[in-house]
């Protein structure tokens, strides 16, 4: 199974490039259509000597675009590449599964830009980068404030922050910016999951498969280890006391696996108390009813406990912690995709 690169990595592995003196080209996947096999906004990175990182096609057409980007970054223009099943040069690749897809390719001309957009990043702060498409001119919309050399409207400029509270991408139709290609970049989503067992050791690198930033708390020090959760965050703090250090926020979700009040409440307490937008709790029925009823003596309303998933996961029927830790992840990647829906 492949492991999708985050976005934050692959612009981080070009500011990299551009700070050692290699030349590099950012591919942009900017429309699809039909079965494309990856969504628009996705990236791949191409350095001068043919290093790449990311996926714009899962394998299906990244040669002719790491050919392409050598030839940008050599000094051609910014291009467009369009790859479909009628075209022959698509088909030589392999695309062949019925998807239509436009990449823009673009040489980054500093490492300063990039530096900026992965400090928002790093701050989690929402950012749209803005590309013209003729000129590869660039800038940044972040907090409602753009930087950079483009001249934008003010109609324009709101079009592109509802983009960005939607976690949109897309070229932006008008007739004086029909070529601007807003990039919308929202934090990476994380999973804090505290208790560090046997379901926690399958579901993490799941979790890190499907894309989001693991983190593993545990207050039993022997469970937190690097040889157990070799690519995860671990800590061995107690839920509230991390919580305080590590406020969550709406790109965050909660699982809490440990079957000790001791620990799931603090756990719990902290993520009803924000905007988490996935709470779940390992338990029967029988043992969630208590949880309930704790929970209510503690003045959190009826409508503050139904966020919590429990029973945790979808019901695919699995007792192993592997199948677990799938109807968990299935759970939170659909709860995900469904945020903000009416």
């Amino acid at each position: 199974m492949e492991t999708l690169t985050r976005d934050d990595e692959i612009l981080k592995q070009a500011r990299d490039w551009l700070g050692e003196g290699d030349g590099v080209a950012l591919a942009t996947v900017i429309s699809t259509w039909g079965s494309s096999p990856r969504p628009v906004g996705s990236q791949l990175a191409i350095n001068e000597h043919g290093a790449f990182v990311g996926s714009v096609s899962g394998g299906c057409v990244e040669g002719a675009v790491i050919d392409s980007a050598k030839q940008i970054i050599a000094g051609a223009d910014p291009a467009i590449l369009r790859f479909s099943v009628s075209d022959e040069q698509a088909m030589g690749v392999g695309l062949t599964c019925g998807g239509t897809l436009q990449v823009y390719v673009l040489a980054v001309p500093d490492a300063g830009f990039l530096s900026q957009l992965c400090n928002h990043l790093a701050d989690r702060v929402p950012v749209c980068l803005l590309t013209h498409m003729a000129s590869g001119q660039l800038s940044l919309l972040a907090g409602g404030d753009v930087s950079g050399t483009l001249e934008i409207s003010n109609q324009t400029r709101q079009t592109i922050q509802v983009m960005l509270e939607s976690g949109e991408s897309a070229v932006l139709p008008g007739e004086a910016e029909a070529e601007l290609f807003v990039h919308s970049f929202v934090p990476a989503p994380r999973l804090f999951i505290v208790g560090a067992g046997h379901i926690a050791q399958a579901l993490a690198p799941i979790a890190t498969i499907v894309g989001f930033e693991v983190f593993v708390i545990d207050p039993r020090t022997a469970f937190v280890t690097v040889e157990r959760f070799p690519q995860a965050h671990l800590s061995p703090l107690w839920p509230d006391e991390f919580f305080s250090q590590t406020p969550p926020d709406a790109n965050s979700a909660l699982v809490s696996l440990v079957h000790d009040p001791k620990i799931d409440d603090p756990a719990l307490t902290s993520a009803l108390r924000s905007e988490m937008f996935y709470v779940g709790a390992l338990g029967s029925r029988k043992t969630h009813a208590k949880r309930v009823s704790r929970f209510l003596e503690n003045d959190f309303s009826d409508q503050d406990i139904a966020r919590i998933h429990a029973p945790i996961g979808l019901n695919l029927g699995g007792r192993k912690p592997s199948e677990i830790a799938v109807s968990i992840i299935a759970e939170i990647v659909q709860v995900w995709n469904n945020r903000g829906a009416e």
